[in-house]
């Protein structure tokens, strides 16, 4: 492992303890998730920025609002890493305000407005809340058992396309019928199918890479998961990087979070640990410089990374859910 690569691994570390020592009693799978957010902007967790972001959440919203759900630290730390995070969260309200007029409220809606309005200017998200409502629509009209209010977070990135709502759901379609035969969840693939819609280049090239990728890691004795962390592989196969590179540097990610602590027997499972790596390795070849540019460029890795990052995000927010009814019962 070269030393940039490992250098974001031991600080993807780092900002997991540090959030896991400030917020705790929160689902393992947050802190991760949390993580990766501070590595795609290449920054540290920073204590004192992170407790101001939650005065701001508190101050702005109430006891009962879906920003202070299972999706809180992960939408702090997004506050966290922006220069005005009180403007930033104003933003969010009024994205979350206008989606509001065209769905119900939820945690994921949260977490959608804190990803566009780093993504699109404010004279814009009426335009897209509307958007955001055609996709969701056409994504439930396709498959009305699949689609759910997590679905809401993709239809919203997939707004911010030039094409038409039609012609984006036509290429997740087209994914997900592609990939559908090779894999058990249906849920994961259409995941996987909105992050490959936001890339450019053809859907068989697209969902051949993820194969490709998939079967080269199998081969090599590392067996990645086909359910939630389907997402984060294809924003590995949409990266303008040879199979064989991905696939080796993922081994040795995979194989040094392996010897850290909450990876072992008692933590975290093998195949989120390998989306894990999956997640460092996609960070280590997107710019993060692009996260705030639209365009065909930014389409094809940053913003389909952050569609990946979310989809982990959305798992771990659901896993949260999961374990607080658990508990309840």
């Amino acid at each position: 492992m070269n030393s940039e690569l490992m250098t974001l691994c031991n600080d993807f570390i780092r900002n997991r303890d540090i959030i896991k020592q400030d917020f705790k009693m929160e689902n393992v799978y947050i802190y991760p998730v949390c993580a990766n957010v501070f590595l795609g902007k290449r920054q540290n967790v920073e204590p004192d920025k992170m407790q101001n972001c939650l005065r701001i959440l508190k101050e702005n919203t109430g006891v009962f609002s879906n920003f202070r759900g299972n999706g809180r630290i992960p939408m702090l730390s997004m506050l966290a890493l922006d220069s005005a995070p009180e403007e930033k969260f104003r933003k969010a309200l009024t994205f979350y305000s206008k989606l509001k007029d065209y769905f119900w409220g939820s945690e994921y809606l949260a977490v959608a407005s804190m990803i566009v309005t780093e993504l699109v200017d404010e004279t814009r998200y009426e335009e897209v809340a509307e958007r955001t409502r055609k996709i969701y629509e056409i994504m439930k009209a396709e498959h009305p058992f699949l689609t759910s209010s997590e679905d809401s977070v993709f239809a919203s990135l997939l707004a911010l396309s030039d094409k038409t709502e039609a012609e984006m759901v036509r290429e997740v379609e087209a994914c997900y019928n592609r990939l559908k035969p090779d894999f058990f969840s249906g849920n994961a693939v259409q995941s996987l199918s909105h992050v490959l819609a936001l890339g450019e280049g053809s859907v068989e090239d697209k969902c051949k890479r993820v194969m490709d990728i998939f079967y080269a890691l199998r081969e090599k004795g590392c067996k990645y998961g086909t359910d939630y962390q389907l997402a984060t592989l294809g924003a590995l196969a949409l990266l303008p990087v040879d199979i064989e590179t991905l696939v080796d540097e993922m081994i040795d990610v995979d194989i040094f979070l392996s010897g850290q602590k909450g990876y072992g027997f008692f933590g975290i499972e093998k195949r989120t640990r390998i989306m894990h790596a999956a997640m460092i390795v996609s960070t280590y070849h997107t710019d993060q410089n692009d996260n705030n540019l639209m365009g065909a460029a930014a389409l094809s890795g940053s913003i389909a990374l952050v569609a990946a990052q979310q989809a982990a995000m959305c798992a771990a927010i659901a896993a949260s859910g999961a374990a607080a009814a658990s508990a309840g019962n």
